[in-house]
């Protein structure tokens, strides 16, 4: 009861606030949700991979035990989620959602802020947590971002869309600041972060903007509930095996067990509403996963100290 409490109130009450704002000031403007999705691809997002890649100090020892088991977790959930759509019979669009729905975690914003409060006194839970941020970014603007645009486009198109995108330099130079130990300027890092620190307050703000225009009765359908029990149940539930499988203990396994239980991303929706890819399935996804989590997450949490505490 503790931990719901604790995730509730710390974590996702933020969240649904920064939502209900977006809400209430889209009834009242009418903002222009391309124009801020726009902002947020080109602006917002770039500048926060790209500083959350220069300044996470990742320790060498710890990123092949986590690599591995990212590379066969977050495989096994595209797999899934690919096998799922397919059974589900889903339109193309709305398939592409779906896998991103289960696929991309919220690392970030919600699964950092967890780690600090159970990991407080065990840095190396927190590390492990940093580790797949980085992870996630980089499946998030490429397996993701190409879910959406072979939506609508094939071949040439995709790649030339795909190389389009700022994010994959930001990507990119993130990482090579950071590996060759390279400074950013104080004129360029100054604004850099300030955008950097406004990104997941206008992110959630817009996509609490998109939830306000969306019946909230069309949020209970089966791809929605499928999707949050494939993410929120079998995620976790993959994790484990996958943790058994490497004879991961202690800490570690306890971290990646949480890691894999948070709900979907907020970039999935981001990303959708930019490609205008059933952005509003997207939307209400991230939303119905968000409030479901403070209870899932906390059953996560209760089993990984059973099991490896």
């Amino acid at each position: 009861m503790h931990y719901l409490s604790m995730i509730f109130f710390n974590i996702v009450t933020p969240i649904l606030v920064l939502l209900f704002i977006g809400g209430i000031l889209q009834k009242k403007f009418s903002f222009n949700l391309k124009a801020m999705s726009q902002l947020i691809t080109y602006c917002f997002m770039p500048a926060a991979v790209l500083l959350n890649l220069y300044e996470t100090a990742v320790q060498l020892s710890l990123i092949g035990q986590v690599a591995l088991f990212i590379l066969f977790f977050i495989g096994s959930q595209m797999l899934l989620s690919h096998l799922i759509a397919k059974l589900l019979r889903l339109p193309k669009q709305e398939a592409a959602v779906f896998k991103n729905s289960v696929v991309l975690i919220n690392s970030g914003n919600y699964g950092i802020p967890v780690a600090q409060m159970i990991f407080a006194t065990q840095p190396i839970g927190v590390a492990i947590q940093v580790i797949m941020v980085i992870f996630q970014n980089v499946t998030t603007y490429t397996y993701g971002l190409y879910n959406l645009i072979s939506t609508a486009k094939s071949g040439k198109e995709i790649l030339k869309d795909f190389f389009k995108m700022p994010i994959i330099y930001a990507l990119i130079l993130g990482i090579l600041l950071n590996m060759l130990h390279i400074p950013i300027p104080q004129p360029l890092y100054i604004p850099l972060n300030y955008v950097a620190e406004g990104f997941v307050a206008v992110a959630l703000i817009t996509l609490g903007a998109q939830i306000s225009q969306i019946e909230m009765r069309a949020m209970f359908n089966k791809v929605i509930f499928i999707s949050c029990f494939t993410r929120l149940i079998v995620g976790p539930a993959l994790a484990l095996l996958v943790i058994f499988a490497l004879g991961l203990d202690g800490v570690v396994a306890q971290s990646l067990l949480i890691a894999s239980a948070f709900p979907t991303s907020r970039n999935s929706s981001s990303l959708a509403l930019e490609y205008d890819v059933e952005s509003d399935t997207a939307a209400q996804t991230v939303l119905f996963s968000t409030i479901v989590s403070c209870l899932t997450v906390t059953v996560v949490i209760y089993m990984s100290q059973i099991l490896f505490g």
